[in-house]
């Protein structure tokens, strides 16, 4: 079974921004998602983007006045990146989300971590580990910023399928597939071939992490919290620094 970075590697990363809608419809929402936790423009204002993907938040944030730290694991998302944070105080990091202590220069301002990407993490207590790196990497008043899917009620039957995004030459489907711990994904792909069709699958693990847990975690370490339903099926977890 290929590991998160390798199914972005092999499957997923080269049609991402088509999932996305485009670079630019993906940014503009991207926008939208943040622009609620942005600070007032200020000097050395630091941002990290925790699983950042093509720059959907971090050209956002970056555009903002934030100097933006990206990290990800796909070197194919972080070049579509590169070229959109042309001119903008972007650094592109190619590294597993937990080591992202490792390029801080001063605490954060703003730390997010978008999408789906906590899920990403391969088990609880990485989640745990990670919540308690962010706690100590604020500033006071900073913010940390997440949003992830709640995989904990598991969906069944019929339901399990979902129509990512289809045109003429591409249908994207996924298939949920639930254990005690984590939900398998099959990221099924249809693509136009000459005159036929073919299709791509393949399937990675996220986690089933409890909304509940994720709040109640960031508390510990002395945050204040507001747990929140968010676009596109999202839980947002929005965390102040003390």
């Amino acid at each position: 079974m290929p590991t998160v970075a390798e199914h972005y590697a092999e499957h997923l990363a080269r049609i991402y921004v088509w999932m996305a809608d485009g670079i630019h419809a993906a940014i503009a929402q991207g926008s939208a998602d943040i622009a609620p936790f942005l600070a007032a423009p200020g000097e050395r204002m630091l941002a990290i983007d925790l699983g950042a993907g093509f720059g959907m938040h971090t050209i956002p944030i970056a555009r903002a006045g934030y100097a933006v730290t990206a990290i990800d694991t796909s070197s194919i998302l972080l070049t579509e990146l590169q070229t959109q944070a042309a001119g903008l105080r972007v650094r592109a990091v190619e590294d597993d989300l937990l080591n992202f202590q490792q390029y801080l220069t001063n605490e954060a301002d703003l730390i997010v971590c978008m999408g789906d990407t906590l899920t990403h993490l391969s088990r609880q207590s990485e989640v745990d580990d990670l919540l308690q790196m962010v706690s100590r990497s604020l500033k006071p008043g900073g913010k940390f910023v997440a949003t992830f899917r709640d995989y904990t009620h598991p969906l069944s039957g019929h339901t399990r399928f979902i129509p990512v995004r289809s045109d003429a030459s591409r249908i994207l489907t996924c298939f949920l597939e639930y254990g005690p711990e984590h939900v398998m994904v099959h990221d099924i792909v249809h693509e136009r071939s000459g005159d036929g069709w073919r299709i791509r699958v393949s399937a990675y693990p996220k986690l089933r992490i409890s909304p509940t847990h994720v709040a109640q975690s960031l508390q510990k370490h002395g945050l204040t919290v507001v747990l929140e339903t968010a676009p596109r099926g999202m839980v947002r977890v929005v965390a102040t620094g003390a």
